[in-house]
């Protein structure tokens, strides 16, 4: 990605802590505490979530995206019926958090963008030991501390790449760009190498809260999905988003 855009979808999680009034101290403290977590050998006693490995999944993905001819990404408002209606022929696909339960199968998953709000939904993607982009911010620090804790526990657990949105280089950490799982999910693959043509969204709405959203705030998340939408339109994809 152009380091313009990617400055400027950095930019904008200031503009929105500034709108919700939200302390940059406490996404620095989540994303510090998940850097200090994962900067052990075996963190959680998983050798494949070790920095090493997480590159390597890193690096997988980006190879993934990059000789695909088309990256499609389903948001929460996604309906099981359009996915079923994709042609995936050399396609892949990336789930912004909780709308992978909307997937049939993940036969063309290439990995789930997530903050850890989408329940059982990324519970079960994990015990099918799918690839997930893990999200720290300052209002999730309890949340993503318990779910890792858990999923350390699986026969087989997820592998893993760590994103923060602070303005702070963190070992082992990357910040793609972006604020809702949505956006940030698009933010990943332009820095993985895709090109905007290349992207195609479904189940993005700024008029409703998808029905594969985690338990929220309604009217916040309304106001979240308008920054989304502003994100989206700097990208030239708001042509996608279901009105």
């Amino acid at each position: 990605m152009p380091d313009g855009r990617l400055q400027r979808l950095i930019g904008f999680q200031d503009e929105v802590r500034l709108a919700f009034e939200w302390d940059y101290s406490d996404d620095l403290d989540s994303a510090k505490s998940m850097e200090s977590i994962f900067s052990q050998a075996s963190p959680y006693g998983i050798e494949s979530w070790s920095e090493k490995s997480r590159n390597l999944c890193l690096q997988k993905i980006c190879e993934e995206l990059q000789h695909c001819e088309r990256v499609v990404i389903i948001g929460a408002a996604v309906e099981k019926q359009e996915i079923a209606e994709l042609n995936l022929e050399n396609t892949a696909v990336i789930a912004a958090d909780g709308s992978v339960g909307a997937m049939i199968d993940y036969e063309f998953l290439t990995c789930v963008i997530s903050d850890l709000d989408g329940g059982q939904h990324i519970d079960l993607a994990a015990e099918k030991s799918q690839r997930f982009v893990l999200h720290a911010h300052g209002d999730n620090l309890t949340k993503w501390q318990n779910i890792v804790e858990n999923w350390s526990q699986l026969k087989t657990p997820p592998e893993i790449i760590l994103s923060h949105q602070t303005n702070e280089n963190m070992n082992g950490m990357y910040n793609f760009g972006g604020f809702t799982d949505g956006d940030r999910a698009v933010c990943f693959a332009l820095w993985a190498g895709v090109k905007v043509k290349q992207i195609e969204l479904i189940g993005f709405s700024t008029k409703k809260v998808g029905a594969w959203s985690g338990t929220t705030n309604q009217d916040r998340k309304m106001k979240k999905l308008s920054w989304m939408k502003k994100i989206l339109t700097f990208l030239n994809l708001e042509k996608n988003i279901k009105h």
